[in-house]
């Protein structure tokens, strides 16, 4: 049975882990010309396409939304760093809901998400390491 609520929560952590990754990727690209990087993040925004349903966009709800407005530290980041860090949290937490609210209703896309959560701390540290 569907939870509406559950399929909200995937809809909108889905776009934020891909919304994040791209910028990490475009970071990679267009910033320090890192072909193996900018590869790796968009490589992990593609593995999460067959988890996209149009279906659950009947269940978004921004009108409504109680957590839409942005917080000041949101509004603004200080150096290409707080960009970078900042979006690294966001795919880390999105990916680790999806992994667990999956669970609920698709239990191998949850080891799916386990598997780019993984990749995405590998990830981060060659980003740092490199970059950073």
């Amino acid at each position: 049975m569907i939870n509406p609520k559950i399929e909200r929560l995937i809809d909108a952590n889905l776009n934020r882990l891909r919304e994040a990754l791209r910028l990490l990727e475009d970071i990679s690209r267009y910033i320090f010309d890192s072909k193996e990087l900018s590869k790796s993040f968009k490589e992990l925004r593609h593995k999460l396409t067959p988890l996209f349903d149009t279906s659950r966009l009947e269940y978004r709800d921004i009108t409504t939304d109680v957590g839409k407005e942005s917080i000041d530290s949101e509004m603004q980041r200080g150096s290409l760093k707080d960009l970078v860090d900042a979006n690294f949290s966001r795919a880390k937490e999105s990916s680790r809901v999806l992994e667990e609210a999956f669970k609920l209703t698709q239990p191998q896309a949850s080891a799916i998400l386990k598997e780019i959560r993984y990749k995405i701390y590998e990830l981060e540290k060659i980003f740092y390491k490199e970059y950073m």
